[in-house]
């Protein structure tokens, strides 16, 4: 395992500035680890670096890519290390994953030195001993949420079955070990990590606030060094969403075979904590609301619950997602198997059996949920620039068009490109080019919601509300009114909602997972909902499929499923990353890893 010395911590990071300078200097080769302690802005680096070690963006295996692994998305380079992984080819010297592996141990290693016999609480920050109390408490608090966070990061890539057939998670570490010291750990189980887990995130809890906002500070002069100044650290509201993460991961079949009732609730009970607050305490003149738009774009979006670092001035995803026609990458595409999902604009799914949604195959695009609008470019589509009327692009997915599939390699092999994520108001034509500030938001309002109706479902059904005050049909219906990304307006009338629901657990299970499925497309978590929902190899090896497009006319196009990919998936988990396993004997690898071990 890969742990760093303070002695070689000299590391160059670019430190991105926020509401408040939380990234201050970190221990770097100039100051041995035992004077460390003697300089309180190196001790704070402790806790600040981690942050900085988050993804910032979903332009990587841990957002958008790793949907490629799913049937949300195809990656267009065949011979990428994620569509090597998705067809069962990726060898040990192109792990998409180890490199995780080593930064959340790198996070734990300087969290773990904090927290060693308090000495990171005992540091005096400031002269005046009620700042230095805000201070030392919340970095305190920090520590252990930060710690909770990482830790939480390892057993959802690297939890899974061994070889040996018990279900283990990650070797838990709480001392920052000697790198020069034979380390040689194994794996705990999966459930002493899912409690190592909650024991962090409630720790944490003992020390942070539920969130960091002015009108919870109740001295006016504390607000410099507590309230809305510190929005984007680890806060209370973070850890519950944590716990109700884990604990729906925990609850669900992979995970859970015996179905134990008390982990769902448990799900529910962490997210309506989170959904109750910013429904009362948050939802303030300007701020919250449940009918708010995703601001992408916006560091002050009010359904932020915890998001990384802005990346002040980007254009990664603009030209990770567009065609090369329009001066981008193509690097992936959205599948016909997630266009299909979206239901029609009336909420009723392409599939009804009597045609409620008036689906039309010939015109597959027309009345659709006006979330898929906000979500994916599609053929003949025209889009324009933000606050413009004029015409920006066209897209020509159809047999000889531009953008057509295998015409090019920066065209994506579905026919399909993607406008999640991207600012409208980019277009590398003009004379002076707008980028967007872009971040990740690891949870949100809708991720909370969504978390909630999934849970209470198991527990109570689709529309008891009497248990948690609100029932899963109430929370999903959040989501389905919502105003879109571009501020269409959603699902008002939705008499499918009612009439699934009323159908009982089961048919209302598949309509939530599938509401998952629309509302968190390529931020990378479907590929950990398809495993823990699922009890086989089957159910995920499905083929991903485009669609080909024949013009007819100027308005006439002809389309056909095809398929684009063939998943062979010989483990429903990741692997440990085969240096780990060559370097410590304990290591137990995952099952189906065979070659690995």
């Amino acid at each position: 395992m890969k742990y760093t010395k303070l002695s070689i911590l000299g590391l160059v990071l670019v430190l991105l500035s926020s509401c408040a300078d939380f990234l201050e200097p970190y221990p770097n080769g100039d100051i041995s680890s035992n004077d460390l302690w003697e300089y309180q802005d190196k001790v704070a680096g402790l806790v600040n670096s981690c942050y900085q070690l988050m993804p910032q963006n979903y332009n990587d295996n841990e957002g958008a890519v790793l949907d490629c692994a799913t049937d949300n998305a195809v990656y267009t380079s065949t011979t990428s290390s994620i569509s090597k992984f998705a067809v069962g080819t990726l060898t040990t010297g192109q792990d998409i994953f180890a490199s995780y592996w080593s930064r959340d141990y790198q996070a734990l290693y300087l969290l773990n030195t904090f927290l060693k016999d308090n000495k990171g609480y005992n540091t005096r920050y400031l002269v005046k001993p009620h700042y230095n109390d805000l201070v030392r408490t919340r970095l305190h608090g920090e520590a252990y949420a930060l710690r909770a966070w990482f830790e939480w990061d390892l057993l959802q890539k690297f939890g899974g079955k061994s070889m040996t057939g018990q279900m283990l998670g990650f070797p838990i570490v709480t001392e920052p070990l000697d790198p020069n010291s034979n380390i040689n750990l194994a794996r705990n189980t999966y459930d002493e990590c899912v409690k190592r887990i909650i024991m962090d995130c409630d720790s944490a809890i003992k020390y942070l606030p539920i969130a960091h906002r002015d009108y919870l500070v109740t001295d006016p002069n504390d607000k410099i060094y507590a309230g809305s100044k510190y929005w984007g650290r680890m806060d209370g509201l973070t850890m519950l969403s944590i716990k109700s993460q884990l604990y729906l991961t925990w609850a669900s079949p992979r995970f859970n075979p015996e179905n134990q009732i008390a982990r769902w609730d448990s799900a529910a009970v962490n997210a309506k904590k989170v959904i109750d607050f910013k429904l009362t305490k948050d939802n303030i003149a300007g701020g919250f609301s449940p009918a708010n738009k995703v601001e992408w774009f916006s560091p002050i979006f009010p359904g932020i619950v915890f998001s990384s670092r802005y990346l002040s001035s980007s254009d990664a995803m603009e030209r990770m997602f567009y065609p090369g026609g329009f001066q981008g990458d193509g690097a992936m595409g959205a599948t016909e198997d997630l266009v299909e999902s979206f239901p029609m604009k009336n909420g009723y799914p392409i599939n009804d059996p009597t045609n409620r949604g008036g689906y039309d195959p010939s015109n597959p695009y027309l009345n659709r949920d006006p979330r898929f609008y906000s979500n994916i470019f599609y053929n003949n589509e025209t889009i324009k620039q933000e606050g413009t009327t004029t015409d920006m692009y066209t897209f020509q997915n159809y047999v000889g068009g531009k953008d057509a599939r295998l015409s090019s390699p920066s065209n994506s092999r579905t026919n399909y490109h993607i406008k999640k994520f991207v600012f409208m108001g980019l277009n590398w034509s003009n004379s002076t080019i707008k980028k967007a500030q872009h971040a990740k938001f690891f949870f949100r309002w809708a991720h909370l919601v969504l978390n909630f109706a999934e849970a209470a479902n198991q527990v109570v059904g689709p529309t008891d509300a009497a248990k948690y005050g609100i029932s899963a049909k109430d929370a999903i219906s959040y989501l389905r009114k919502r105003n879109t990304y571009d501020n269409a307006t959603g699902i008002t009338t939705d008499p499918y909602l009612s009439e699934v629901a009323l159908e009982g657990k089961t048919k209302f299970e598949y309509f939530v997972k599938n509401e998952r499925r629309l509302e968190t497309c390529f931020e990378g978590m479907r590929f950990y909902d398809l495993r823990r929902w699922s009890t086989s190899l089957t159910e995920l090896n499905k083929a991903a499929h485009g669609v080909d497009i024949n013009k007819i006319n100027e308005t006439t196009f002809t389309y056909s499923k095809v398929e684009v990919e063939n998943r062979n998936f010989k483990s429903a988990y990741l692997p440990i990353p085969y240096s780990e396993i060559m370097k410590m004997s304990n290591l137990v690898q995952n099952e189906g890893w065979d070659g690995w071990n």
